[in-house]
Formats: C-alpha cells, sequence, structure tokens
C-alpha cells in the first residue's frame, strides 16, 4: 500500500516550498535534463538526499542536564546520540527523529519515558540538527540504527524499546524486520512507500519519469538497498517484537493508510489512531505520550 496521489503532492509541499530556491532548481534540473541527462540524474539524487531546511541554516542548540551528549563518527558523517541522565542500569529507549528533523522533536515523548523509568537515547541523524553531514537517506537511517543500537549494547545496555517518527520510523521497522535487539517498537506516522515520496519530488521539481526512474535506480546501487524493502509487505512478516502504530487520520504528510498497513503487515501489532494532530502534534500530544508510555513498560 502506498501514499495516495494527493498525499504525495503535500509531502512533497511540505519539504520543498516554492520560493526562489526552487524555481531555481526546477530551471537548472530542467535544463540538465534537455542537455546533459546523466547530470540531471545526479544533480537529482544529491538533492533528493539533502534535508531541508540545510543544517547550517540551523542554530546551535546546548543540550543541559539532565542530558549528556556524544558524537560518533559514523560513514562519511557521524552520529548525536543524546543520552538521558537516568539511572545508568535502566533499560534503554531509543528514540529517532524523521527526515528534516532533529532530535529535540523527541524531547516530550523522552520526558514521558524517563518518568516511566526507561533512560531515554536520543539519535540524531547525518545532516540533521547539529549533526556533521550534508546528505543522508533511509537506507542510511536504517543503518545508523543498527548502529547505534550495537554501540549501545556493547557498553552492556538493554534496549527496551525503538520509537521512531515518520522516516525514522520506516527505517526503525526495516531493523526490526533483521532481527534488531529489541523488546517493543513504536511506529509514529511511518510512510509506507519510497518509491511514491520519489515520484512526489519529482513533481515538485519537475524531473521527468525516466530521470526520476534513474535518480532512484543511482540511489539504489549506492545503498545497496531497493526501496520496496522499505514498504509494509517486505518488512511486516519480519517484524517479532510487539509493535505500537500511531498514525493521525488527517496526516498530509503520510496517509493515514500508511499507518494502517504497517499495523497489518506486523503480527499482532496495535493502532493508535487519532484526529486533529497531524504529522507532528502527535509527538507532543499528552494522551498519545502516555499511550506510548504504558505501552513500553507492559
Amino acid at each position: 500500500m502506498s501514499m495516495t496521489p494527493t498525499t504525495a503532492v503535500d509531502a512533497a509541499a511540505t519539504f520543498y516550498r516554492p520560493g526562489p530556491g526552487l524555481r531555481l532548481a526546477r530551471s537548472a534540473l530542467a535544463a540538465a535534463q534537455r542537455l546533459w541527462p546523466t547530470l540531471a540524474v545526479r544533480a537529482a539524487a544529491r538533492l533528493f538526499g539533502t534535508p531541508l531546511p540545510p543544517r547550517w541554516l540551523q542554530r546551535p542548540v546546548r543540550w543541559a542536564a539532565p542530558w549528556q551528549s556524544e558524537r560518533w563518527p559514523f560513514e562519511d558523517a557521524a552520529l548525536t546520540i543524546h543520552l538521558h541522565a537516568a539511572p545508568a542500569d535502566a533499560p534503554l529507549a531509543l528514540l529517532v527523529h524523521g527526515w528534516g528533523g532533529q532530535a529535540r522533536q523527541l524531547l516530550p515523548l523522552a520526558d514521558t519515558l524517563a518518568q516511566q523509568g526507561l533512560r531515554p537515547v536520543l539519535l540524531e541523524m547525518p545532516a540533521h540538527g547539529g549533526t556533521a553531514g550534508s546528505t543522508s537517506n533511509l537506507p542510511q537511517f536504517a543503518r545508523a540504527i543498527d548502529y547505534a543500537l550495537a554501540r549501545l549494547q556493547q557498553r552492556g545496555h538493554r534496549v527496551e524499546l525503538l520509537a521512531a517518527h515518520s522516516l525514522g520510523a520506516s527505517a526503525a521497522a526495516q531493523a526490526a524486520s533483521r532481527g534488531a535487539a529489541i523488546g517493543r517498537l513504536v511506529l509514529l506516522a511511518p510512510p509506507a512507500s519510497p518509491h511514491a515520496y520519489t515520484q512526489s519530488f519529482a513533481r515538485a521539481f519537475g524531473l521527468s519519469e525516466a530521470t526520476r526512474a534513474a535518480m532512484q535506480q543511482v540511489i539504489e546501487a549506492r545503498e545497496g538497498v531497493l526501496m520496496q524493502q522499505f514498504e509494509p509487505g517486505a518488512v511486516g512478516a519480519r517484524v517479532r517484537v510487539p509493535t505500537l502504530v500511531v498514525h493521525d487520520r488527517g496526516d498530509r504528510v503520510n496517509a493515514f493508510a500508511d499507518g494502517q498497513a504497517f499495523a497489518q503487515a506486523i503480527r499482532d501489532a496495535r493502532l493508535l489512531a487519532t484526529d486533529g494532530l497531524g504529522h507532528r502534534k502527535l509527538l507532543q500530544d499528552p494522551v498519545v505520550l502516555e499511550r506510548v508510555a504504558q505501552f513500553a513498560m507492559h
């Protein structure tokens, strides 16, 4: 199951708002498609992997107590880990943001989980928030989750909960399907079809279908994984841990049907449907936070 066409357009509009920058990029890509198609494909792939707003436009954020921050080298960039100063032997809750997001978006959930006795760990991806890097993508998100889990477990920690938002949720589901050592999984507003997002991206930047398809092939060949391998039908049957899916019926970035698809594909998964919260407000809603905390502790 994939996003509807209307939702795909809304998703693109969320990340690529009309303005001089978008018009300039469209014009440059249009010229490249006519004169140098190979360059157009490379440029499109680069732009597709660039989170917006760019990291250099974001103000540095200082993390104060009770948080401790670490930078881990990762691939050609880095990961930032923010650890809550809860009891060192408390089970961990690894929290992951979505595309274009940052770790601070998950602080309300982190605070709620800390009150329930878990030790939150916020993972910030390359090129997001204050973390080094200029590009990223869904396969890298999944690899970063695998790496973070392994590093934390190497230190002797038990990861009771993996909870992730939006694109991070898609990556988390894929990690769980590969046997990630976690106790429970929470998917917050997950997207069901990376392929559909390439289509919405192509529409936003005026790419032909030939350029879009070539861009997708370049990304898949470079990352060594097909986009369809992140879809609910590909990962759901292999997820073996208790799973909660949270999705708003009015989400204009990832359709409610996307969350339903994951809930149906993962055995015995629960679906928490909300109204009026959209794509991001569910990260702050007290009812949602409490339900996630209850799920994590039972």
